[in-house]
């Protein structure tokens, strides 16, 4: 696998940047797709290679080019001496700060509501879920790496509608907002852990904790392509 940029790579950067200046008005549409291919002088057959489904590429593109951009900032910051639930909360703050445009995730957001495009959508939130774990350093290797990306997800999305709505200076009602979410999410977790080492309750958790630990994330073994297996622990 490389990151190198394919030639088609090329030409759908150039008719998203070109495109960015007409979703505002027309959506991730048909019309600015074609606005962007008369912009950019890009042939049209060129162009329907690079991005076949017209603009719900470029869309996708869009929020990719943004994981990407979160990415390199967070290898710019020193996380050295922070907790996990902070670095969290900056990749987080980070990824929506990369959109820049609200109308812009405005527009994609409808197009990912739709019933066609609705999987697309949760598809792109659980990638940019699973590049923030993966980042952090995640090494879970059971149904712990579902239920991260899951939680992950939930407070991802949530953050992102709020911040469409926010006209606080700085955003920083968005940023309170993220900060509750994931404050409830690691109370979730810590009532989790305390049910856990209570006596009373782990004959009641044998079997459950048992199936858990059976799942394995898709990575673990290249040659499966199903979201998840399940295969009994040989050590």
């Amino acid at each position: 696998m490389t990151d190198t940029p394919t030639g088609m790579d090329q030409i759908k950067d150039r008719l998203l940047d070109a495109a960015l200046l007409h979703v505002p008005f027309d959506g991730w549409s048909e019309a600015a797709f074609r606005a962007a291919m008369s912009d950019t002088g890009i042939e049209p057959q060129m162009a329907r290679a690079a991005c076949p489904r017209g603009a719900v590429d470029l869309a996708v593109a869009y929020h990719l080019r943004g994981d990407a951009e979160m990415v390199r900032r967070m290898h710019r910051t020193d996380l050295t001496d922070m907790r996990i639930r902070d670095k969290v909360g900056l990749a987080i703050r980070y990824r929506i700060e990369a959109a820049e445009d609200k109308e812009l995730v405005r527009r994609g957001a409808t197009l990912f509501a739709l019933p066609q495009h609705a999987a697309e959508g949760s598809r792109l939130v659980w990638g940019t879920a699973d590049r923030i774990w993966t980042l952090l350093g995640d090494t879970s290797e059971d149904v712990n790496w579902y239920t991260k990306r899951a939680s992950l997800s939930a407070v991802y999305g949530s953050t992102v509608l709020y911040w469409l709505g926010d006209e606080t200076p700085g955003e920083q009602a968005t940023w309170e907002f993220l900060d509750r979410r994931i404050g409830n999410v690691m109370d979730f977790e810590k009532a989790k852990a305390q049910l856990r080492k209570n006596p009373l309750f782990k004959p009641f958790l044998a079997g459950p904790d048992f199936l858990a630990r059976q799942i394995r994330p898709p990575h673990a073994r290249p040659r499966h392509r199903m979201p998840g297996w399940l295969s009994p622990r040989t050590e």
